[in-house]
């Protein structure tokens, strides 16, 4: 064992390596040799990556290649006490996530990066391998059909209600959670990608934007106020069917004060405010309105 470190250490050039204490000489060769395609831990593929390549100065590749991201590993290249030690930076479970986090934004300190510190999943200790996988070919965060099961693997709320009849075609690959959230941090509540929840919705639903002659002000407030983001069991995403939605607000505005229930659905009766899209069989405008006939959003 001792002769196979000098040969790792030496025989490939050390010159090639920052002179520090720790660091191993011979490159990714000398951890190629271990991290088979059999192994626990394959490093073949990281080839293939933008990780792995050496004829792009900004890849690991082309500068300390993998202790570029796992530090000075040259404990790790010999057995001391049956046992191998760890890299510097293992990117384990084990490893803390602000240490394997550091890793990475030592080069991703982009613009896409600039909200990270403080995000909601920073404060719940998420490391970036938990969600990117850097040795493989592909990284499934980066391809639009798998990144939604990346992230339901943690949301699992969220995975059962897009399965929900009403819902955002996400389970269609149709969209996915990054259309409207910024994993990464946001300067919203709930990491989403503009800067308020109507602000996201009004990205695809323009039509409800206005401004209006007659606004509806819970459609100003929220979009949250009547809808379910990730899913609901009634038609278009609505929080509850009307007319129980609008007489959370609407109790007893311009109609009699009590509440329609049951008795206006057949056989019992067929009232209009209870049947087919109920209030807004006259409301027809319920984000808003230009038309004369006022405030009252009708037809």
């Amino acid at each position: 064992m001792l002769s196979l470190l000098i040969f790792l250490t030496g025989a490939w050039g050390a010159s090639d390596f920052p002179a520090e204490a720790g660091y191993a000489s011979g490159g990714e060769r000398a951890c190629v040799m271990c991290h088979i395609p059999e192994d626990d831990h394959p490093l073949a593929d990281i080839r293939h990556s933008p990780h792995g390549l050496s004829g792009d100065d900004r890849s690991p590749a082309a500068q300390l290649q993998c202790q570029s991201c796992h530090g000075p590993s040259l404990a790790h290249l010999s057995v001391q006490d049956g046992r191998r030690p760890p890299p510097a930076v293992a990117f384990s479970a084990e490893t803390p996530a602000r240490q394997a986090n550091r890793a990475c934004l030592d080069c991703h300190d982009d613009y896409s990066q600039r909200h990270w510190h403080g995000s909601a999943h920073e404060f719940a200790d998420v490391s970036c391998v938990d969600c990117h996988q850097s040795h493989s070919k592909t990284d499934p965060m980066m391809q639009r059909e798998t990144r939604e099961r990346v992230c339901l693997d943690c949301h699992t709320q969220v995975r059962g209600e897009i399965h929900r009849p009403s819902s955002h075609p996400m389970r269609h690959q149709e969209m996915s959670c990054m259309d409207c959230h910024a994993p990464h941090g946001s300067i919203s509540d709930g990491e989403l990608r503009e800067g308020s929840l109507n602000e996201t919705c009004y990205s695809c639903h323009a039509e409800f934007r206005g401004p209006f002659l007659w606004e509806h002000p819970p459609v100003r407030e929220s979009c949250g106020s009547c809808h379910e983001p990730h899913g609901s069991v009634h038609d278009n995403l609505l929080k509850a069917r009307g007319p129980q939605l609008c007489q959370q607000c609407h109790s007893a505005a311009f109609h009699p004060s009590t509440a329609p229930d049951g008795g206006g659905v057949p056989p019992q009766g067929a009232s209009s405010s209870m049947l087919q899209r109920n209030c807004m069989n006259c409301h027809t405008d319920v984000h808003g309105s230009n038309h004369p006939s006022g405030a009252g959003q009708t037809r």
